[in-house]
């Protein structure tokens, strides 16, 4: 298939909103193509999560190299808690272990992350998440190790399943965790609806806001040399870097 760019993401098995959320800011003549990451048990639900993100990491070298025969030109790990079970260097470590297995380059959500914060000159962040305390906490931790300053945290209460939950409700999430120290907002959780309301709540705060799912299509479109303004879903797509 001719294009500019083919673009890999690494899902988990349950989760229905990547490939919408990727599909629906893909610029014209870039394809994006997807792979279901190994995990057993209920999806989507806060209890067994970190037993899930285990198993994803022990058979992701698997995943990767089915996703690999496509041939894409950057695989991306489209999970945030996976990075928050890894910590900053096993993380790293991954990166390098997948970019030599499938020659390839290979980058994270979370990743992403950190560089759009960076690109955004942000060094005092908000965080808001749809995972439990205890997975909230791991991604705090983990901004932190990448010299971040987490000035607020919340998350989403009564959340049933990841999977069953609303843009209007990561609205709220990311009012929520507004604080005026925060230089910018960041909605963790890629099962959680987010690309439909980041120009809503942009104009509303009167500061970026990103989600796991805007920086990881930015930085893929950056790691493929893809420099389109893609409009719509947060200045960070408007951004030089």
């Amino acid at each position: 298939m001719a294009g500019r760019a083919r673009l890999g993401f690494l899902i988990p098995p349950g989760n229905p909103t990547v490939e919408p959320e990727m599909i629906e800011m893909a610029p014209t003549g870039v394809s994006v193509h997807f792979s279901r990451m190994v995990a057993h048990g209920p999806t989507g639900t806060l209890e067994g999560q970190e037993e899930r993100n285990r198993t994803q990491i022990k058979h992701i070298g698997e995943s990767a190299a089915l996703l690999a025969m496509v041939k894409p030109d950057v695989i991306m790990l489209a999970h945030t808690a996976t990075s928050y079970t890894l910590g900053r260097h096993a993380e790293a470590e991954l990166v390098q272990r997948l970019q030599s297995q499938c020659a390839t380059a290979v980058g994270t959500a979370f990743g992403s992350v950190i560089a759009a914060l960076k690109v955004l000159g942000v060094t005092r962040v908000a965080l808001g998440t749809p995972y439990s305390e205890e997975t909230t906490l791991k991604g705090k931790a983990l901004l932190e190790a990448h010299g971040l300053e987490v000035v607020s945290h919340g998350r989403l209460q009564n959340v049933t399943n990841i999977y069953d939950e609303t843009p209007e409700r990561a609205h709220q999430l990311g009012r929520a965790v507004d604080t005026q120290a925060a230089q910018a907002i960041f909605l963790s959780g890629l099962g959680m609806p987010t690309i439909s309301i980041l120009d809503t709540l942009e104009q509303e705060l009167g500061k970026p806001v990103i989600s796991a799912a805007s920086a990881m299509m930015w930085q893929a479109l950056r790691l493929t040399g893809v420099r389109d303004r893609v409009s719509g879903y947060g200045r960070l797509f408007g951004s030089d870097g």
